[in-house]
């Protein structure tokens, strides 16, 4: 069964060549990419006990980028040694993801397809600002949880279902500052971090981390946050 909605791919279909357009519709995922590498990477190296200085530390392994979208994520982690393959349900964001990979010097493996799908297993499987966007979240996890190596990693990102994600990610995101077009997200999709480890536990992985992301009023820069998970958060969680 595909969890695939194909409205929710559509909403991002027609942006899909401007994905490394860092002033363009998907600006605040180039603003915040740095803080989510940066769990991302400590997450991996912390999980598998590599150093976490090293410039290639995730050679040797495979890791998964489900929902990739135009390789945001995909690039660094290639950078960082990986043999990295990413996949999306819209095919005009894969082939922005490809030429980019190709212009960049990156051998990234870039596939239009459903995790449903892949029958490959990874070392470390992402799933970053996707269950907001799928059919059935339940079965999503479960389809993600299909794809990771015995004992290897998995990590998610979304929106947290609160009134604060609804004042910051809906109203002022959407209609006030106007950081994302209008209809980008729909507030009743948003999954509680509660919710999330249920599913994962239901598929016999096992939560091991759950951290917030936000954004420095001083700054202007996205940050880790332990505690703060009200309307951004990850979490990470060991394989069966």
């Amino acid at each position: 069964m595909s969890t695939i909605l194909k409205s929710e791919v559509d909403k991002f279909s027609k942006d899909a060549p401007s994905w490394w357009d860092e002033n363009g519709p998907f600006a605040p995922l180039h603003r915040l990419n740095p803080a989510r590498m940066g769990y991302i990477r400590g997450q991996i190296c912390s999980h598998y006990g590599l150093d976490e200085t090293g410039l290639k530390p995730f050679k040797g392994f495979s890791i998964l980028d489900v929902g990739c979208g135009g390789g945001l994520v995909c690039e660094p982690l290639s950078r960082l040694g990986a043999e990295v393959t990413g996949i999306d349900a819209d095919p005009i964001a894969i082939e922005t993801a490809r030429d980019h990979a190709r212009h960049s010097g990156l051998e990234i493996h870039y596939q239009n397809q459903a995790a449903e799908n892949i029958k490959t297993k990874y070392d470390v499987v992402l799933a970053l600002e996707i269950i907001e966007h799928v059919e059935n979240p339940a079965e999503f996890v479960k389809s993600i949880s299909k794809l990771v190596k015995s004992g290897g990693l998995v990590i998610f990102s979304t929106l947290n279902r609160t009134p604060k994600s609804f004042a910051l990610g809906i109203v002022a995101a959407e209609y006030v500052m106007r950081i994302v077009p209008r209809g980008t997200h729909s507030w009743r999709r948003f999954v509680k971090p509660s919710e999330l480890a249920r599913h994962m536990r239901a598929t016999g992985m096992e939560p091991k981390n759950v951290s917030g992301l936000v954004l420095s009023p001083l700054s202007g820069e996205f940050k880790i946050s332990e505690n703060d998970t009200a309307v951004n958060y990850f979490m990470s969680a060991r394989a069966e």
